[in-house]
């Protein structure tokens, strides 16, 4: 039910109304924290570890997208580079860029952030591409005791760096960067025009 935040309690249900997210910039900032902890073990750890006739081997993102680049298949090496290190790192640093803008601690162009905020949440979706296929190659490569593949740690740590990142931009009020354009000197006035 659509009320005016001047009635304070929402007439049907009884919750509080806001005028904006309550929290926005704290949850934010508190969300991409865990993020940017959880990158470093992403790429670090081991994302998927196949056993083949005995010998065991730890793949990496970067030593995945190493061994992808050095067997001549850039294409997939680039796809791997974009999805899995260069957007989650991209996302991690346009969301503080626009918490500091949403605080007032930097004072970019209004219409170059909210370029950054519609771009982030584009574009953050097609990092979890990693992590399907390491799902959809361990669901279909159980070879019995030829060959086995089992997700590592590193799956875990970045489908936790996707996720908080995905849920700091949800949680990211854009609204904070207009009222911020009002107070910038020669911003126009609405009550006088």
């Amino acid at each position: 039910m659509v009320s005016p935040v001047a009635d304070g309690r929402c007439r049907r249900c009884g919750s509080t109304l806001h005028l904006r997210k309550p929290g926005s910039i704290q949850n934010t900032v508190a969300l991409m924290a865990a993020a940017a902890a959880l990158y470093i073990p992403s790429h670090v750890l081991p994302v998927m570890t196949v056993v083949e006739i005995g010998v065991v081997t730890h793949n990496t993102i970067i030593g995945g997208m190493m061994t992808f680049w050095r067997t001549g298949a850039y294409p997939i090496a680039i796809v791997i580079f974009t999805a899995s290190i260069l957007i989650p790192l991209l996302k991690i640093v346009a969301l503080t860029w626009l918490c500091l803008a949403a605080t007032g601690r930097v004072h970019p162009s209004p219409a170059a952030l909210g370029r950054l905020y519609l771009l982030t949440e584009l574009l953050g979706r097609w990092s979890m591409v990693d992590i399907f296929v390491v799902g959809i190659l361990v669901s279909l490569v159980q070879l019995g005791n030829y060959m086995t593949i089992t997700p590592g740690p590193g799956a875990l740590a970045f489908a936790g760096v996707v996720m908080l990142t995905m849920f700091a931009a949800m949680s990211f009020d854009p609204r904070l960067l207009w009222d911020r354009l009002d107070e910038l000197p020669g911003a126009p006035n609405p009550s006088t025009e």
